[in-house]
């Protein structure tokens, strides 16, 4: 049993990987609010280190947070099943709707999507790329869509290539 809920657990293994591989990621101070198979929710706080002059939320911080959202339930599909994988991401398209002018909620629910994709490269040993819906949200104004983002995640299995 471990002191600290799985999402706390997932918000301090981010920030540490973000501290020691990816700076910009640490800068924006992601955390995990929720994880399960289906779903993952990261919130990317509204700062001065990641706001831009109009007050919203910087475009980079955005789109740091439309990738965790993908990766982190990636990332929790590959490790539940005792994997190692590889994974990108090959394009990246964003629609920003409007200024997110507070903490911004990024939602990905393609949890099923991904774990397909998990499946189908552990059978085959090939790389699978499958577009990834995220929507990013400010709870704390309304819970209507300030961007949208579809990313192609492609991964790869490698646990057997050490």
């Amino acid at each position: 049993m471990s002191l600290l809920s799985h999402t706390a657990r997932a918000t301090l293994m981010l920030r540490a990987f973000g501290f020691a591989k990816i700076p910009l990621l640490w800068a924006c101070r992601p955390s995990v609010i929720e994880l399960n198979d289906e779903m993952c929710v990261v919130k990317i706080p509204n700062r001065r280190k990641t706001r831009n002059h109009e007050g919203g939320l910087y475009i980079a911080a955005m789109s740091v947070g439309a990738e965790l959202a993908a990766a982190v339930i990636a990332l929790f599909q590959i490790r539940r099943r005792g994997r190692k994988a590889k994974f990108i991401y090959k394009d990246f398209e964003a629609h920003f709707l409007k200024r997110a002018e507070g903490d911004v909620h990024f939602t990905c629910s393609d949890g099923e999507t991904i774990l397909k994709m998990v499946d189908e490269t552990v059978r085959t040993g090939e790389r699978v790329n499958r577009p990834i819906n995220v929507i990013a949200t400010v709870p704390s104004i309304a819970d209507e869509p300030v961007a949208q983002f579809v990313l192609t995640l492609s991964l790869r299995d490698v646990s057997g290539n050490s």
